[in-house]
């Protein structure tokens, strides 16, 4: 592997790429053509050499993969609010075409078709709507399979990236020997002076629930690094570089989540033999949250996980926390009945009674 110093030269200005560790980008994608495309951009454009850019695609009904094509091959243009300063991130456009191939998801797992030179863009099916963990696994066990790799990045498609993004988050991993896992500093995208998180969360474990840290903050205002280490119980998963060895000896994400308690469940798997790490300098612009910032309510799928994974996660980490979890479902279940939230009120009702 590379030292800090040969990676600071060889990012700096250095044709060849053979010296550098190979990282795959893992976007996942659910009918989220326009979101991808523009984070693709911003991706195709960063300044690290030696990476391959996968998006698992979890059963777009509207075409996706179809346009996420039609984008490489130049036939496509990105889609960017010339309004939002962060346009620049992602045009003007990339040079095209990009050369892809497209798998499915038994193809992709057996590692792709060695007999070819892999194109930059390697676009899978995974064949259903299988979630976040499972659909980035699906990825990840492509990287797995072909094995020429040291590190993958999950990264969220509703992102844009700072060109530097990978570069210094590959250049703290190698400086922390026992890292494994290494978060970026997210900025949220419709308001790129406040913070959404610096590297990931604290989790509470009566709580059931993570917060954030510096969340809200200005990016003038994010906490000191070894301040933000010291918190760090988890990296969030809109941007979450791991090396091989993690992947090895942790494996991949817990599936039974579908959404949410993910990161945290690696994270927690992984704490006897790797440490979670964070740069500051790695930036990324993340739209969750931006756009639906004033409403009043999520939806109900997304509150349906967030309550479930609470139990999911407790009984297996925390099961003598699982007393004040179930108090606060409870007391979840009153607030939706005062507002006269039926749907709500009966989706409780029914994890309680279920216990799962």
């Amino acid at each position: 592997m590379a030292s800090d110093g040969a990676l600071q030269d060889s990012v700096q200005g250095v044709n060849e790429t053979a010296h550098l560790p190979k990282a795959y980008i893992v976007i996942l994608n659910w009918n989220g053509w326009k979101d991808t495309i523009e984070c693709l951009e911003s991706v195709f454009r960063n300044n690290y050499p030696n990476f391959r850019v996968i998006v698992c695609d979890n059963d777009s009904t509207n075409g996706s993969v179809e346009r996420i094509q039609d984008w490489a091959d130049g036939n496509l243009q990105v889609q960017v609010d010339i309004k939002n300063p962060l346009y620049t991130r992602s045009f003007p456009p990339v040079e095209k075409p990009i050369r892809w191939v497209e798998y499915n998801r038994e193809q992709a797992e057996a590692g792709g078709d060695r007999e070819i030179g892999e194109p930059p863009l390697v676009l899978i099916r995974t064949g259903g709507n299988l979630g976040f963990a499972a659909g980035n696994n699906v990825g990840l066990r492509y990287a797995l399979a072909r094995n020429d790799f040291e590190y993958a990045w999950l990264l969220n498609n509703d992102t844009v990236i700072d060109a530097s993004a990978l570069t210094e988050m590959i250049r703290q991993m190698i400086a922390e020997p026992k890292s494994g896992m290494c978060g970026s500093l997210l900025l949220y995208y419709h308001e790129p002076e406040k913070v959404q998180t610096a590297g990931g969360g604290r989790y509470y474990k009566l709580l059931g629930g993570g917060r954030h840290i510096s969340e809200g903050n200005c990016v003038s205002e994010i906490l000191d690094r070894n301040k933000v280490l010291n918190r760090l119980d988890y990296i969030i998963g809109a941007s979450m570089l791991v090396h091989k060895p993690f992947l090895q000896h942790v494996g991949l994400m817990c599936e039974d989540y579908f959404l949410y308690f993910e990161e945290i469940d690696w994270a927690l798997r992984a704490k006897t033999n790797f440490s979670l790490t964070y740069t500051e300098k790695s930036i990324v612009y993340h739209k969750h949250g931006g756009s639906t910032r004033g409403q009043n309510e999520i939806g109900i799928i997304p509150e349906y996980y967030g309550m479930r994974n609470r139990l999911v996660f407790t009984r297996k980490f925390y099961p003598y926390a699982l007393p004040a979890i179930y108090a606060g479902l409870a007391f979840a279940c009153l607030m939706r009945l005062k507002k006269g939230r039926m749907d709500r009120v009966r989706m409780i009702l029914k994890l309680l009674a279920l216990g799962k």
